[in-house]
C-alpha cells in the first residue's frame, strides 16, 4: 500500500500540477518591493496584496498578514496583475520550423492538440494569465476543448477566450494551390451572404467566446490583400454575434477591409498595415480597438532573411506607421503579437516592439494588464490589483514600468488564487 501510495506522489507530481493548490479560503500575503496596479503608470512602493480563496482581498501599503496567512516574501520585484494576450493562435507554432501549409494539412490534429498544451504551460509561465486565443487554423473547434481542459485542472494554461474556426469568404483562403475541383482542408470556416450568419451561430453554439472575421484577404497567390466581405455581409454578422453577446474581432490590413469592418460595427481590428488618418478616425469615434501584431510582421521579416538591421523591410514599417496613426487619432491599443507566428512563451516580443514603436513602458503595461481587459469586456474580474478582483497576478524582476523587458524575468505566477510559479510561502 506504501509502494501505491508512492507511486501516486511520483505521478502526481510529474503531472503540471501547481506549486501550491491553496484551499478556497486560504490567505496569502504577497510583499513584493513595489507594485503595479494596472491602471496607472505609478509604481507603489512598499504595498502588499493579500489574497483569499480566488480573490483580491486588500491592497495597500498598511495590508498586514493575519496569523493564518502564508506569507511570500518577493525582494527586488514588482507585482502587477497577470497579464492579457490580445492576439494567440495556441494551435500554431513558428512557420520557421513548420509552414502554415504544412501545419493545416499534414499535421494530425492529436499532435497540434498536443502542441498546443505545451504552448498554453509556456504562456503561463510567462505571466499571461489570460488569452484571446483568434482562431484554431484548421483546427476545428479544439480550442474548446483546450479551454475545458484548463478550467477542469487537466493541463495547466491561462484562462481562455476562443474564437474557434474563424470565418473567411469562399474562395479567399488557404491552403492554396490544388487543382480547385479537389477539396482541401482549409484555415478556416468558408461562409458569405446569407450562411455567413449561420456560420456565426453555429460556431457560437459550439463554444465560440468571440467571432473573428476576415474583412479583407489575398484572392490569389502573388495578389495584395482586397475586401472580401461587404459592408451588409459585415454588418449581419456583427449583429448576429452582438445578439448572442458575443465580439466580432477582424483580420483587416487594407484601408478598405477596415473601414467596412469598423462601419459595420466590429469590437477590434488585427494588424491595420495601410490604415489611413481618416480610417483610424473612425475607429476612435465608434470605440473600435487596434491590435498591430508588431512582432508577427517582425518574425516574417526575419524568417525570409531580415537581419534585424536598417533597412527596414516595408512589411514592418507599415505595422509602426500604423500604431503611430492609431496612436495619433486616439485609438485604444490592444498588445497583442499574433503569437504562434513565434514562439509560445515569447509573449513580451510584442510588448517591447511597441515600445520600439514609440509607446512609452507604461503605455504597454497598461495595454497589457487593464487596456486588454477593458477592450474584451473583462475589466471586471480581471486586468487591475484592486479590491475584489480576481487573483490574477505576476511578479516580475525590476520595473516594467521603466524597462518593459522586465516582464521576461518572471518570479511569480498566480491564477486564481492558485500558485504555479514562485517561492513556498512561509
Amino acid at each position: 500500500m506504501r509502494l501505491f501510495a508512492r507511486v501516486l506522489l511520483i505521478a502526481s507530481s510529474l503531472c503540471a500540477a501547481p506549486l501550491a493548490a491553496q484551499k478556497q479560503e486560504a490567505l496569502t500575503l504577497l510583499r513584493p518591493d513595489a507594485v503595479f496596479d494596472g491602471e496607472t503608470a505609478v509604481l507603489r512602493k512598499g504595498w502588499a496584496v493579500l489574497v483569499r480563496g480566488n480573490r483580491i482581498e486588500a491592497v495597500g501599503p498598511d495590508v498586514g498578514a493575519p496569523a493564518e496567512a502564508s506569507v511570500l516574501e518577493l525582494p527586488g520585484t514588482t507585482l502587477m496583475p497577470g497579464m492579457i494576450e490580445g492576439h494567440s493562435h495556441l494551435f500554431l507554432h513558428p512557420y520557421n520550423e513548420t509552414p502554415w501549409d504544412d501545419q493545416v494539412l499534414h499535421e494530425p490534429l492529436a499532435l497540434r492538440t498536443a502542441r498546443a498544451t505545451v504552448h498554453a504551460r509556456a504562456t503561463l509561465m510567462a505571466g499571461f494569465t489570460t488569452v484571446r486565443d483568434v482562431g484554431t487554423e484548421g483546427a476545428g473547434y479544439a480550442d474548446v476543448g483546450l479551454k475545458q481542459a484548463i478550467e477542469q485542472g487537466i493541463v495547466p494554461g491561462p484562462r481562455m477566450l476562443v474564437a474557434t474556426r474563424a470565418i473567411v469568404a469562399p474562395g479567399a483562403y488557404g491552403p492554396r494551390g490544388f487543382e480547385p475541383g479537389v477539396a482541401v482542408p482549409l484555415g478556416a470556416e468558408e461562409a458569405g451572404g446569407p450562411d455567413l450568419v449561420d456560420a456565426v451561430r453555429r460556431q457560437i453554439g459550439a463554444g465560440a467566446d468571440l467571432v473573428k472575421v476576415y474583412a479583407d484577404y489575398r484572392w490569389g497567390p502573388g495578389e495584395p490583400s482586397r475586401p472580401t466581405f461587404t459592408e451588409g455581409e459585415l454588418k449581419a454578422a456583427v449583429e448576429a454575434a452582438h445578439s448572442a453577446g458575443r465580439q466580432v474581432v477582424a483580420h483587416a490590413s487594407t484601408a478598405e477591409g477596415m473601414r467596412r469592418a469598423v462601419a459595420a460595427g466590429v469590437d477590434t481590428i488585427e494588424h491595420g498595415d495601410e490604415g489611413t488618418p481618416e480610417v483610424f478616425a473612425a475607429m476612435k469615434a465608434r470605440g473600435v480597438g487596434f491590435c498591430p501584431t508588431l512582432a508577427a510582421g517582425d518574425a516574417v521579416a526575419r524568417y525570409r532573411g531580415w537581419n534585424g538591421t536598417a533597412p527596414m523591410p516595408k512589411s514592418v514599417q507599415e505595422g509602426f506607421d500604423a500604431l503611430a496613426k492609431a496612436r495619433k487619432a486616439g485609438v485604444a491599443i490592444c498588445m497583442g503579437g499574433d503569437v504562434g507566428v513565434y514562439a509560445h512563451g515569447d509573449n513580451a516580443r510584442e510588448a517591447e516592439m511597441m515600445v520600439k514603436g514609440g509607446m512609452t513602458p507604461g503605455e504597454v503595461a497598461i495595454a497589457a494588464t487593464s487596456g486588454n481587459a477593458r477592450m474584451f469586456g473583462i475589466g471586471g474580474r480581471l486586468g487591475a490589483v484592486r479590491t475584489g478582483m480576481l487573483a490574477d497576478l505576476v511578479a516580475v524582476e525590476g520595473n516594467p514600468l521603466a524597462d518593459i523587458s522586465a516582464i521576461r524575468k518572471v518570479a511569480l505566477v498566480m491564477k486564481d488564487g492558485v500558485l504555479w510559479k514562485g517561492p513556498v510561502g512561509r
